[in-house]
């Protein structure tokens, strides 16, 4: 009787390891659908993104696929800063410790701005890096 009083805890454990683990594997199932749909995309436990074209797209990853989806063009994106800790750092040369990350997206048409969480500070920089490189090229050359 004891022995299975002893037991009953890492039973309970076991099960709650196994159904946590089970609504993971829905959610990156979920992501892995919704990200079809996408030139390039990202999923961490914090948030999906996803970029079609000039558009940007993120929200919350669920069992039943991301909610909270919010969409916004990089044309009206005048900067992107990488953020470590509320502190913008350089996308080059990030640093490798920080509680909060995450890609501030600044509009050249008000004064809001959009910032999208990461849980790893390289995975934030290299997509800051290559979203920054995309800016420019989205310009529309001016005619005189």
């Amino acid at each position: 009787m004891e022995r299975g009083l002893l037991w009953l805890p890492l039973l309970v454990a076991f099960f709650w390891l196994a159904w946590q683990g089970a609504k993971e594997y829905q959610k990156v199932e979920a992501y892995r659908v919704w990200a079809e749909n996408f030139d390039r995309a990202k999923y961490d436990i914090y948030a999906v993104m996803g970029q079609k074209e000039q558009k940007i797209t993120w929200g919350k990853p669920t069992p039943q696929g991301p909610n909270n989806l919010a969409t916004f063009s990089l044309l009206d994106v005048k900067e992107i800063r990488l953020l470590v800790d509320d502190k913008v750092v350089a996308t080059e040369s990030p640093p490798e410790k920080g509680r909060t990350i995450e890609l501030e997206f600044l509009f050249s048409t008000s004064t809001e701005s959009v910032r999208v969480p990461f849980t790893e500070i390289p995975l934030a920089a290299k997509w800051g890096k290559y979203l920054q490189g995309v800016l420019p090229s989205l310009e529309l050359p001016h005619h005189e």
